[in-house]
């Protein structure tokens, strides 16, 4: 006869394991219902009769974003936000436009893996380890070549092609998140103490100041 104690234990530590994890949705889809306030981890389900087609879609992909601007690209970000139905389904998706010498900024998504997709162009990726290697990854893509950023790594893409390229990646979160470095740094609200940005970066005050006028 087996031994109560090990049995168990055995159960203790699956139920462990089990719970260690999300529960898988308990419905076909669960739109997010954008009138009601209440969110538990995500949004509250619209009522079922209440759901249509649009929903779960989008239309304008395919159109070009306006990367006349400093970072000379635009990043169209598709999350729950602009497609309801992606509510509780762990995906969304974006579309990255670069002009030439473009630059998607050092930045890291703090709930999803992202795999991005070069549609035109040549585009040089990469991403960092975390401490204490801080291992750099970086190759330059060609059109119909994939790559992939770890969760939560620090990563950047720039265009490295005389002409326009167009990325779309893909990330596993329907609210994957952006901490941009250098905005998460010097452009934070109310701002970080100047004394230490400043021995962070061993710079001296003065720097630290130019740089923060730089994103207010």
């Amino acid at each position: 006869m087996a031994n109560p104690m090990l049995l168990l234990s055995l159960l203790a530590v699956s139920f462990s394991l089990a719970s260690a994890f999300d529960p898988s949705p308990l419905q076909d889809f669960c739109v997010a219902d954008f009138e009601r306030s209440v969110q538990v981890n995500g949004h509250v389900c619209l009522y079922p009769k209440y759901v249509h087609a649009d929903n779960f879609s989008y239309s304008g992909l395919n159109i070009a974003g306006n990367t006349s601007n400093p970072l000379g690209s635009y990043i169209n970000r598709l999350t729950v936000d602009q497609i309801p139905g992606l509510n509780t389904l762990d995906i969304s998706t974006v579309r990255v436009d670069f002009a030439p010498g473009g630059v998607v900024p050092i930045h890291r998504h703090p709930r999803a893996t992202e795999i991005v997709t070069v549609l035109e162009g040549r585009l040089r990726v990469g991403f960092v380890t975390s401490d204490p290697e801080n291992r750099v990854f970086s190759k330059i893509l060609q059109k119909g070549d994939v790559f992939v950023f770890p969760m939560g790594l620090v990563h950047f893409q720039q265009n490295v092609d005389s002409g326009n390229t167009v990325v779309v990646a893909f990330l596993n979160s329907q609210n994957p998140g952006v901490v941009s470095i250098a905005d998460a740094v010097f452009g934070s609200h109310p701002p970080i103490d100047d004394d230490i940005l400043a021995k962070a970066f061993q710079v001296d005050k003065t720097i630290v100041e130019d740089f923060r006028s730089q994103f207010n």
